[in-house]
């Protein structure tokens, strides 16, 4: 295949169109941040000093890992795209427009419904409560399809009946199924190996993109640079950022 591509059941144009339409969606993110987005909920400088004294960091690198952090906490949309969408390209599953993530249509024409979730703890009791009645109504009105909770980051490779406590029972459903993505692929293509194939060929497609200049990468973040025209001593200046206005604060000072 072309460029060694590594996937067998997705086409490469098909692949790298999908890595650059995720891509686009953390153009946000990818913008510089200043120092007023920076602080735009105000830094809490206690945290700071504790953090770097503690992990052995250096001011900037704590502001770093924070700022880092800003960004990683906006692209989890993203990711999720990347994981839902990537079903689009795969024969029999439609991602539709609402309601469930994916859908497949199996070859005896039955069907399963899928919720998607990144980690095996993101739902809280009343998250996982009400996705499983949910599924459970599903069930109810096609008897004969089923219902997964897909899971990326499984606390283990799995297809197993979910079970989850409604209303304070522990209920189950051998159709109603908690599945690792792995497990999940498999299924949908027949290849054992088949998530594992796309993880592999994610770090080769999204650098090429990045050297074809067909996405951007991070702009510069001046947050540093404005810390220090405020103050030289990075931890003077964060402390002013959220209390400047406080006794004893004052620039200056």
């Amino acid at each position: 295949m072309a460029d060694n591509y590594k996937i067998s059941f997705i086409a490469q144009n098909d692949f790298e169109k999908h890595v650059a339409k995720t891509i686009a969606n953390y153009n946000e993110t990818l913008k510089s941040i200043n120092l007023n987005k920076f602080n735009s909920n105000i830094v809490d400088p206690i945290k700071l000093t504790f953090d770097k004294a503690l992990f052995k960091k250096s001011i900037e690198e704590i502001i770093e890992l924070k700022i880092h952090r800003q960004r990683d906490k906006s692209n989890t949309n993203a990711i999720g795209y990347f994981h839902q969408y990537m079903f689009k390209y795969i024969a029999n599953c439609e991602v539709p427009s609402h309601g469930f993530d994916v859908i497949v249509t199996r070859k005896d024409s039955t069907k399963i419904y899928v919720e998607m979730k990144n980690k095996h703890n993101t739902m809280n009791s009343s998250s996982a409560q009400k996705t499983y009645i949910g599924m459970q109504n599903q069930i109810l009105n096609h008897p004969h399809d089923m219902c997964f909770l897909v899971e990326t980051i499984a606390k283990r490779s799995q297809n197993i009946v979910w079970r989850c406590s409604v209303n304070g029972l522990s209920v189950e459903h051998e159709k109603i199924r908690r599945v690792s993505m792995d497990k999940f692929y498999e299924l949908v293509t027949g290849i054992p190996d088949a998530f594992f194939q796309v993880c592999k060929q994610l770090p080769i497609t999204i650098d090429k993109l990045i050297k074809t200049d067909v996405v951007e990468t991070v702009k510069k973040d001046t947050v540093i640079e404005e810390l220090k025209s405020k103050n030289p001593d990075l931890l003077k200046a964060i402390y002013l950022l959220a209390f400047e206005t406080y006794n004893g604060f004052e620039v200056g000072k």
